[in-house]
């Protein structure tokens, strides 16, 4: 598994390098609205059954449609159309159930699920290119993905070696307290590193602060997936990337660390 995960890495490392620095802004931005719809139908396949997926399949073509919309409006920069698209998208998705409804299809489950994805996937998403498109965006859309990816392998091998307390024994048994701990500290040296050498004008106690929030927020992501995945009775979101399981389960922790690091960078560490 483990060999596997370094495989995956270092293949997908040159392509993620191309596409940030060399790719552009909009080609960045068509690649990310691919990785909405991926891992808007693993999180599908998660929270929905077979039937469910096959009985409701309008909804889930308009969420894709949605969630690129979403992608290529942040693109645009058109930040007060999304939440119109968003009502818009719940409108639409009640005359849907509204003209397809029986009793038994729990329709208000249905809806919620499916709002979750757009607010999960595409809406977190928007963050990453917003951040890519900021000033000296390509530089910080490099920081972000860094620090995501140490702390997760500095939990994942900190709590190899050392775990000891479980975290969050209901929602990932794996995961410990000295896993997070590890994480975290990696996170905070990495950042620590990362600014003096690249964003030496950065203020360090709003810098420590967004280590901090990084680290927290990033790993809580991935508990947030583990529990869907736990109440959905599935191991991995998909198989397309061996040792890591699907798209969602690689990203996971990004989705919830992008926005953060978008407003930390746009609104407080250069004030």
């Amino acid at each position: 598994m483990h060999l596997k995960r370094w495989i995956t890495s270092f293949v997908a490392l040159p392509f993620v390098i191309f596409l940030i620095y060399k790719g552009g802004a909009f080609l960045f931005s068509i690649v990310i609205s691919g990785v909405s719809i991926i891992a808007l139908w693993e999180y599908f396949r998660i929270v929905f059954t077979k039937g469910e997926m096959r009985k409701f399949s309008l909804l889930i073509w308009l969420c894709y449609l949605t969630g690129i919309i979403i992608i290529l409006l942040s693109y645009w920069r058109f930040l007060d159309l999304i939440p119109v698209v968003i009502a818009c998208h719940l409108i639409a998705s009640g005359i849907i159930v509204v003209l397809s409804y029986k009793p038994e299809l729990h329709i208000i489950d249905i809806i919620a699920k499916e709002i979750l994805g757009i607010l999960y996937v595409p809406v977190l998403l928007s963050f990453i290119i917003l951040l890519r498109n900021s000033d000296e965006g390509i530089i910080w859309t490099f920081f972000l993905l860094l620090l995501v990816v140490i702390g997760d392998t500095g939990a994942f091998y900190t709590g190899s070696f050392l775990g000891r307390h479980k975290l969050c024994p209901s929602v990932s048994p794996g995961k410990t307290i000295e896993g997070a701990v590890g994480g975290l500290s990696a996170v905070l040296v990495t950042g620590a590193l990362f600014k003096f050498f690249f964003l030496p004008d950065l203020y360090w106690a709003g810098s420590i602060i967004f280590f901090l929030c990084i680290g927290i927020t990033a790993p809580m992501g991935d508990l947030f997936e583990s529990m869907l995945k736990r109440e959905g009775g599935i191991k991995d979101s998909g198989t397309c990337l061996p040792g890591h399981g699907g798209i969602l389960d690689r990203i996971d922790a990004l989705l919830f660390a992008a926005l953060p690091a978008y407003y930390f960078k746009v609104y407080l560490l250069h004030g």
